[in-house]
């Protein structure tokens, strides 16, 4: 049987009018910013005017991630789109995707099969420019920066110590080190510098946690992109770069509105990856879908560790939010992935593989009840090959934790293949629950980092090099030791080493690098072999796109 690509039943779906959307929404259309027929941003004014009570959040995470593949914004859209179905009045709130994936390994971030957010090109490729946006801003102060230091360095920065660089949305490792400023005198001051990509710049994170555009302008005066030769830290106040880049992002902070492919509205905004920044989308667009919907259904990016983990320590937590329920995605093929099959054999039953691949949903499930003291629900996404032996293994192994398991088939179905997990999600937000953090702020960095480490991990504890523990203690002294953590690590694994699948135990954790954003209000701790700049594989995505005379794109996953 051949099945329609993703791309293939996006162009298919009759997409209803924006306006048509913002009014199944509750949006006025005063507060509608128009981008076309089908997209639109939405005047962050409307937050003061609507006066509903705020509806429950609901959070959708994974087990670790494999080549396998889980499916975890496809069942964010699928489940939302299950909950109209039963009558719920109810928005989805997505990050926006980066073309670094897109033309790289992982693909676009619209969702899959007959789960999806469209104009699903759109999305994947410009959108509405809050990407470009971002960059400009970055690289508007990369560039006041090194001028001031051309002009005469006014405030002593020493060009050995500065902390900001340059990014672009793509993935080049080409741009990871480079020296610039060449060429003589009028070319500026040679220097050793370097490119992120978009979704790890701070100005991605401020741009995610700023509630109003004077919220974001003094977390842009406040990021800090060097030192002094008395290292002082220099701001971006200081050179009075805020101003122009508030208004480069003011447009870029209004939340962006869309539709599923059932018509369900959706809010897609921000993008910061979750392995190597805080991988939640904006707080503005959540915040708007919880005012807009009884239910707000959210994703937060990889594996529970993860995103889950940012999402629950710093987003709820700077935002005050209180989530009612969370739904861990899982697939049996990626379970007996971590239990030691190749992708070659995932096809056939195999029970071994399978029950040694289960500790890893099971200390991601075990995290949320036990630790962060939430509600939530097991979604399997069934494939095809999988067996009811396997899917009872799973749910028997569940229930002793005391979490239900719901087979989804939202992918093949959409909403209609949610509407069993959209039930057990009602259920769940009627249960009271004792929401609490994972490590309280008041604990010195190593603390919060070790917390981290051995209630969400699983390691026995840190080690924290020579070169981070210098960068600790400078950081403690300018008074940054009660921010919260934000750990940079690789997506494969609960521990720093991608090889350890499962649920590793035993293990430490290095601490290498530690760096503080002082605009978004946390700090950054790089952990393993983690790159801020991802580069592309031996055959790229970008290979495979291409577009038709008529303007239609194919190729784009």
């Amino acid at each position: 049987m051949a099945y329609l690509s993703d791309i293939e039943i996006a162009q298919q779906c009759k997409m209803k009018p924006i306006t048509e959307i913002a009014k199944t929404a509750g949006i006025e259309d005063k507060y509608l910013e128009q981008y076309g027929r089908y997209k639109a941003k939405v005047d962050l004014s409307i937050m003061n005017e609507c006066k509903k009570d705020n509806g429950k959040l609901v959070l959708v995470t994974a087990i670790t991630p494999t080549p396998a593949g889980e499916g975890k914004t496809t069942t964010t859209i699928g489940l939302a789109d299950g909950l109209r179905r039963i009558g719920k009045n109810v928005m989805v709130a997505l990050r926006e995707p980066s073309l670094g994936p897109v033309f790289g390994v992982k693909g676009g971030a619209a969702g899959g099969g007959y789960a999806q957010v469209v104009p699903m090109e759109d999305i994947n490729l410009h959108f509405t420019g809050d990407f470009h946006a971002i960059g400009a801003a970055n690289n508007l102060l990369a560039a006041m920066l090194d001028n001031h230091i051309h002009q005469g360095n006014k405030l002593g920065i020493d060009v050995r110590k500065i902390t900001w660089k340059r990014c672009v949305d793509m993935n080049d490792r080409q741009l990871r080190f480079v020296t610039d400023g060449l060429g003589g005198k009028v070319n500026g001051v040679p220097r050793e510098d370097g490119f992120d990509i978009t979704v790890a710049s701070e100005i991605m994170a401020v741009l995610c946690l700023s509630t109003s555009i004077t919220d974001l302008k003094n977390r842009l005066a406040n990021i800090i992109v060097g030192y002094t030769y008395d290292d002082k830290p220099v701001r971006c106040g200081d050179i009075n770069a805020q101003g122009a880049m508030t208004a480069l992002l003011k447009d870029a902070l209004k939340p962006n509105l869309v539709q599923t492919l059932e018509g369900t509205p959706a809010l897609v905004h921000g993008g910061p990856f979750a392995n190597i920044a805080h991988g939640c989308n904006s707080v503005t667009a959540t915040r708007l879908a919880m005012k807009l919907g009884d239910y707000a259904i959210t994703e937060a990016g990889f594996g529970a560790d993860l995103g889950a983990e940012k999402f629950l320590d710093i987003k709820c937590r700077l935002a005050d939010l209180k989530p009612s329920a969370v739904v861990i995605v899982a697939t049996i093929r990626a379970l007996k992935m971590h239990g030691g099959l190749a992708k070659t054999e995932l096809g056939s039953e195999n029970l071994e593989a399978l029950e040694k691949g289960l500790p890893n949903l099971l200390r991601h499930v075990s995290n949320i009840k036990n630790v962060y003291k939430l509600p939530s629900v097991v979604a399997v996404n069934r494939f095809p090959t999988d067996t009811d032996a396997e899917v009872e293994l799973i749910i028997e192994k569940c229930k002793a934790l005391g979490v239900n398991v719901v087979l989804s088939d939202v992918w093949a179905k959409g909403g209609e293949g949610g509407m069993e997990l959209a039930e057990e999600v009602v259920k769940l937000c009627e249960e009271p629950n004792d929401f609490s953090f994972s490590y309280e702020l008041d604990g010195s960095i190593e603390d919060k980092i070790e917390a981290i480490v051995k209630n969400v991990y699983g390691g026995d504890g840190i080690n924290v090099l020579p070169a981070a523990k210098k960068q600790i203690d400078a950081l403690t002294a300018l008074g940054y030791d009660k921010l919260p953590i934000c750990v940079a690590k690789t997506q494969y694994s609960f521990s720093d080493d991608p090889t350890k699948l499962g649920a590793p135990e035993g293990f430490t954790v290095t601490i290498k690098n530690v760096k503080i954003s002082a605009g978004a209000g946390f700090i950054v701790v790089l952990t393993g072999d983690i790159m801020t700049m991802p580069g592309l594989p031996k055959v790229p995505a970008a290979e495979k796109i291409d577009v038709d005379e008529n303007g239609t794109i194919t190729g784009l996953f």
